[in-house]
């Protein structure tokens, strides 16, 4: 039951904000996520002491007649991502508490909202339920950047809405196509039973089944060509809708790539894979150098966020234990990085009115709090030895090396181009000499340290002692992999 309670409680929350009074929304919302972080721990505590639990999994009957199951499953590869999500949204909601936000009950509600539908997407276990709770989780997102956004968000956010729903339109011709061929007394959108039909079809219509979801999960992470919404989207959005954005709803695309398209359609992977794979690659090498010559710090953030996911994704598509276990592992350790950039990013803009990077600098002449924790999360970001960082980008760069020597070479110039965009605007913006603009920057306050402090104790704690992620990530990596029929090292 405790799959239900995290996706039911977010849900009860959001309509409990919105009815509620708008001067204690933020209190309350930051209540309920924490509540919901402390189930998902509990969660984590039942995963590695009783993985098979009745306790973590339900499963009701929805629509009959179609076949169609109410069921979600916490295991380990949902687990990180759903405690991924649960740590980072009361970050995300306290950031906002120093900040004037109209209609604070509508916003804060949204955000619950999305929590409510990002667990499902994570525990979805029928191809429908999948689906719907993929399609939820673009609704709070749509209205907090149209609602609360910048200068021409209403153009931007279209752009954004009708990218992201094409693509979720081409995953549910894939999902209705498996469902037509799965077997038994009546089909089923039971995600094995979809694994079987994948696993059972030709070539050609596995090949036409990776096509219609790796769309959709292209877009959603978003991989080169797919990605021209999200630089001005995350850009335009509200800074909390930025952290959700990145930190936590593109890794719905990396983990739909993970839990249902790989494993269920094996020959359409071998077939397009080397493809996906490319592009993935080529958009790892643009996305930096596009990042090295931007000007505005939070497009050079999001430019930065396309590399990385490429990255992940060319680890999954590598379909070896290293890779995939390293994709998840990245995937949390982005989510905590870019949501710590992003706020950084935001307390420069709020304090100097720019986000000109070449009108900073000698920040940290006078905000030295500010400047060293800057400093060990952008370390984090480009994967230095005892960040959380290293850990997934090496396990990535292994698994792609195992599947070919030179898309690893290729993949690992993120690691440097990674150095040098992010070295260098930290040194335009924090060293050098204080201006006339930077002199006034005030270094953190009690509540900015309540938000960098945790972020900067999960870089540094999963860098030194990554073991509770990896545990509870390499056996499940293992089943699913088994599940497509094939053995990797």
């Amino acid at each position: 039951m405790i799959a239900l309670l995290l996706t039911l409680f977010p849900l009860l929350a959001s309509l409990l904000v919105l009815a509620g009074n708008p001067s204690s929304a933020k209190r309350s919302a930051l209540f309920f996520a924490l509540v919901e972080l402390l189930l998902s721990l509990y969660a984590y505590y039942l995963v590695c002491k009783q993985p098979d639990s009745g306790i973590l999994e339900v499963n009701g009957s929805w629509i009959a007649s179609l076949g169609i199951n109410f069921k979600l499953k916490l295991d380990g590869i949902g687990l990180v991502l759903v405690l991924l999500s649960n740590i980072l949204f009361p970050l995300i909601i306290f950031s906002a508490i120093d900040r004037e936000i109209k209609n604070t009950s509508a916003f804060y509600s949204l955000v619950l909202f999305m929590q409510m539908a990002l667990a499902g997407v994570f525990m979805a276990m029928d191809g429908f339920l999948f689906y719907i709770f993929w399609e939820l989780a673009l609704i709070p997102i749509y209205f907090i950047c149209l609602l609360w956004g910048a200068e021409d968000r209403a153009r931007i956010t279209f752009k954004f809405f009708i990218y992201t729903l094409t693509g979720s339109l081409f995953m549910l011709v894939g999902l209705i196509f498996l469902y037509q061929h799965t077997t038994g007394p009546h089909h089923s959108f039971e995600i094995h039973a979809l694994y079987k039909a994948g696993q059972a079809m030709s070539i050609k219509a596995q090949s036409f089944v990776f096509f219609c979801m790796f769309l959709a999960f292209a877009i959603k992470m978003p991989v080169f060509p797919f990605h021209t919404w999200q630089p001005d989207t995350y850009t335009t959005a509200p800074t909390q809708g930025t952290m959700l954005l990145s930190g936590i709803m593109l890794k719905m695309g990396t983990y739909g790539l993970l839990r249902w398209l790989m494993p269920m359609v094996p020959l359409g992977v071998a077939e397009w894979g080397p493809v996906a794979v490319t592009l993935s690659v080529i958009g790892i090498i643009y996305a930096s150098c596009i990042a090295i010559v931007q000007k505005d710090y939070k497009r050079l953030i999001a430019y930065s966020s396309i590399a990385h996911v490429g990255l992940i994704a060319a680890g999954i598509l590598a379909f070896n234990v290293q890779g995939m276990q390293g994709s998840l592992v990245q995937m949390f350790s982005h989510g905590i990085n870019v949501v710590g950039l992003f706020f950084i990013v935001d307390l420069i803009s709020t304090r100097m009115n720019t986000r000109d990077i070449g009108k900073l600098g000698g920040i940290r002449n006078v905000a030295p709090q500010f400047s060293v924790v800057f400093l060990i999360i952008l370390l984090g970001s480009i994967a230095l030895p005892l960040t959380n960082g290293f850990i997934g980008e090496f396990l990535l760069l292994n698994g792609i090396y195992q599947y070919n020597f030179w898309i690893a070479v290729f993949a690992g110039l993120s690691v440097i181009l990674g150095a040098i965009y992010m070295l260098r605007s930290y040194q335009n913006s924090i060293l050098g000499e204080l201006n006339a603009l930077t002199s006034k920057f005030a270094d953190l306050t009690w509540n900015e340290k309540a938000v960098l402090i945790p972020i900067v104790l999960l870089i540094l704690g999963l860098g030194i002692y990554p073991k509770p992620l990896l545990d509870i990530t390499g056996p499940e990596i293992q089943n699913l992999i088994s599940s497509a029929g094939i053995i990797k090292p």
